[in-house]
């Protein structure tokens, strides 16, 4: 792929006295800092905090420029640099956003958005399974939300990745990997092994089995059962059945809910 830039000489920046010249004649450029909030922002950024600002830029009413200390240039920020930060706010082990920063950026938020999944078809032998991955995911995370944290909601790109490029389509074999390799494991740091949990976002759907430990099975003596006053106890695991696992049912039945009237 061929780029085009045109080159600008320092003065160029000077004939843009005008409000609004600046962004005229120069072509926006975009500079993205992924995860944003995993560094010391203050001592990334120092004297460039002030330097972004809207009316701080070159060409701008109250235009400032700072001298590098080694080149012993003067540097001033241009008004078509777009600068995007990226963060992901349910990694608590983040420290918080600065204050001076907050002022300087716009705080946009982005949810998953499940309505990207609408026209996603899952498909099993060449055939279309019926599964709505829509229904799906906005049924995980609203039962995330309920029983932990709206931070913690998953993102519709989970899905997308299982989709070739250039088609609107998922194979049912794909769908299975991404909720053993992915969203399970998820779940399971999420909520801390907790399988009732899990098996409540999935709507007790057969990927978690439920059973209980026999205590005579494990121990035998009643005498030692007694002693330490065992009590018999709901024991999880992960499904190994590949029938479940290759039924669209499975799937199915976590966004499907049967009521009963009384």
């Amino acid at each position: 792929m061929l780029q085009l830039y045109k080159e600008f000489r320092k003065g160029d920046f000077e004939k843009a006295q005008r409000q609004g010249e600046c962004d005229n004649i120069l072509h926006p450029y975009i500079l993205i800092i992924d995860e944003i909030n995993r560094g010391n922002i203050s001592k990334i950024f120092g004297e460039l905090i002030t330097l972004i600002e809207p009316s701080k830029r070159i060409g701008k009413s109250e235009e400032l420029r700072v001298r590098l200390p080694y080149s012993q240039e003067e540097f001033g920020v241009p008004c078509n640099l777009y600068i995007i930060g990226t963060m992901n706010t349910a990694d608590r082990s983040i420290t918080s956003i600065d204050t001076a920063l907050r002022r300087r950026f716009e705080f946009v938020e982005m949810m998953p958005d499940s309505n990207k999944l609408k026209n996603l078809r899952v498909y099993k032998d060449n055939k279309d399974t019926g599964i709505e991955l829509c229904d799906m995911l906005e049924k995980i995370n609203k039962r995330i939300e309920f029983l932990y944290d709206r931070e913690k909601t998953i993102g519709h790109a989970f899905f997308l990745s299982g989709c070739k490029e250039g088609e609107n389509s998922i194979a049912l074999e794909k769908l299975k990997d991404i909720f053993q390799n992915k969203i399970i494991p998820l779940l399971q740091e999420y909520f801390y092994n907790d399988y009732a949990l899990i098996q409540a976002v999935l709507n007790d759907n057969g990927m978690i089995i439920k059973e209980k430990q026999e205590l005579n099975d494990l121990f035998g003596s009643q005498d030692l059962i007694k002693e330490l006053d065992l009590e018999v106890k709901k024991m999880y695991s992960i499904a190994s059945d590949e029938n479940v696992w290759n039924s669209e049912n499975t799937y199915i039945k976590i966004y499907q809910t049967s009521q009963k009237n009384d």
